[in-house]
């Protein structure tokens, strides 16, 4: 299959610390994701946040040995927040604007209320599922709620309980699936079981589903324009982030200013995956 024939073959990409990045904004960006809820394609759409958080994960200066590969997933990276945003305006001279989970939501379930789409939740707490489906009803009553699940880690460390919890998804049949295991376990199991699932489009927004059911309280305008959001999810809990923002954060953003004016390309290919 040529690059074109994919749903994200025609989006320019920049190549940092191995990690593709697509060059894009929020309309085009939409456009694929509706485009592959609606097809369901064979090979479906998955949709990752590119933020340091994930090149700790899946950047070369962690993973030198790491390739970028095709897989059974389409891979649609999006920038997400502003160390990576700055790092696309510097190499290209062009300004991309930051497309969080947490804001690209709304959207989708806009366009998911729009077309009666399916839509499914893995991750998050059980405590959450009635506040989850009261938001989602009330919120976008035009999107069917196919289901939300909760498995235990174990299950999910597992074959077997992997590829079980996406038979069940399957048998929902949602367009749908927001998948909420936070990194890199939700990119890993989306890479290898998320087409199991029959989902069109497959969404890495790891805090959504708790931000949906207002778990969460989102960063105010300002300080999410300011590039500070990740201060304000640190001072909410400081405990579960602060390894991520102060120990794993500074080498990552070491490796992402260190890294070579890369040239743009076509296709982009999917997250690597690791042990």
């Amino acid at each position: 299959m040529s690059s074109m024939d994919t749903l994200t073959g025609a989006i320019p990409t920049l190549d940092t610390d191995g990690v593709s990045i697509h060059l894009v904004t929020a309309e085009p960006a939409l456009h694929v994701i509706a485009e592959a809820a609606a097809q369901r394609p064979v090979r479906p759409l998955a949709v990752a946040s590119i933020n340091l958080d994930h090149l700790h994960h899946f950047g070369r200066h962690t993973n030198p040995d790491a390739a970028l590969v095709g897989g059974p997933v389409e891979w649609l990276n999006l920038i997400d927040g502003a160390p990576i945003a700055a790092h696309a305006r510097r190499e290209t001279g062009q300004q991309y604007p930051k497309l969080s989970g947490s804001d690209l939501i709304v959207e989708v379930l806009g366009l998911a209320a729009e077309r009666g789409l399916s839509v499914a939740v893995l991750g998050g707490d059980a405590a959450v599922t009635e506040p989850l489906r009261e938001r989602l009803a009330s919120g976008w009553p035009g999107a069917r709620f196919a289901g939300h699940w909760t498995p235990p880690r174990e299950q999910l460390r597992t074959p077997e309980g992997a590829a079980q919890i996406a038979d069940e998804i399957r048998a929902a049949g949602p367009d749908i699936l927001l998948v909420c295991l936070g990194k890199p376990r939700q990119e890993q199991w989306i890479e290898q079981y998320g087409a199991r699932t029959g989902a069109g489009v497959l969404l890495a927004f790891g805090a959504v589903v708790d931000f949906l059911a207002g778990r969460v309280a989102r960063a105010p305008g300002w300080i999410s324009r300011a590039g500070l959001e990740w201060a304000w999810r640190l001072m909410l809990e400081p405990r579960r982030l602060a390894n991520r923002y102060l120990v794993q954060g500074p080498p990552a953003y070491l490796a992402l200013r260190r890294s070579a004016r890369p040239a743009l390309r076509r296709p982009a290919l999917g997250v690597p995956q690791h042990a």
